[in-house]
């Protein structure tokens, strides 16, 4: 089924503010899904694009928002000091979409985007109903002992992780290691071949991947598709 009409989405009345893309389904099933961008990337990266119109045919209604590191530099990675206003960003944007829908509000986010995601789940549990985590950068390529799990046992958000088998940000037997210390509900899709871009480089896009996203997503979170 097409989705309507994507369009450009802003909120400026909280600080830091939202700004992004709205997805709007023709047959809204009730749930919201928010996606955010890795660290070299924008909103607008291939991936989210894929993943925003497969969800949202689905009846999702999908807010791709650019980070607020990003909102105020075009290019360029975060700064050490970006990561708390970036975590501040995505409740208010979880916090622009649930007035408009019935149903629950999930988070997503590629690499830098997920592993905010994660920390700020992991500091408000309650904040939405269940986490996608797209290539989570487990540590800095060739550095395994820069683990960056701190947050882990204090996540209790059911989450989706979704890892390429070449992705030196972390191997499928690292995370699978790494998933042993969150107490909620988890599951690991790996996307053989694929690196930290799963298949979206450029653009190259791979068109299988977002479906099986999907029907992975709402198994886990216990959703009808």
């Amino acid at each position: 089924m097409p989705t309507a009409s994507m369009r450009a989405f802003s909120d400026d009345s909280v600080e830091p503010h939202v700004r992004g893309f709205l997805h709007p389904p023709h047959t809204p099933n009730g749930n919201a899904l928010v996606l955010s961008h890795g660290a070299g990337s924008n909103a607008q990266a291939p991936l989210l694009v894929a993943l925003a119109e497969t969800f949202s045919a689905a009846g999702f209604t999908v807010l791709r928002c650019d980070l607020p590191y990003r909102q105020v530099r075009h290019w360029g990675p975060p700064g050490p000091g970006d990561a708390t206003r970036d975590r501040a960003g995505l409740k208010n944007a979880v916090a622009a979409v649930k007035p408009t829908i019935p149903g629950p509000v999930f988070l997503g986010g590629h690499s830098y985007g997920g592993r905010q995601s994660s920390m700020l789940c992991a500091e408000e549990p309650d904040l939405v109903a269940g986490l996608l985590l797209l290539s989570y950068p487990l540590h800095p390529p060739r550095k395994p002992e820069q683990q960056r799990t701190q947050h882990l046992p204090s996540l209790h958000t059911p989450t989706l992780f979704v890892h390429g088998t070449r992705d030196p940000f972390g191997s499928i037997a690292e995370l699978e290691q790494a998933l042993k210390m969150i107490p909620a509900r988890t599951k690991l899709v790996a996307v053989e071949g694929a690196g930290h871009d799963l298949g979206f480089k450029g653009k190259a896009r791979s068109e299988d991947l977002p479906r099986l996203v999907f029907s992975e997503f709402t198994k886990l979170s216990q959703l009808s598709s």
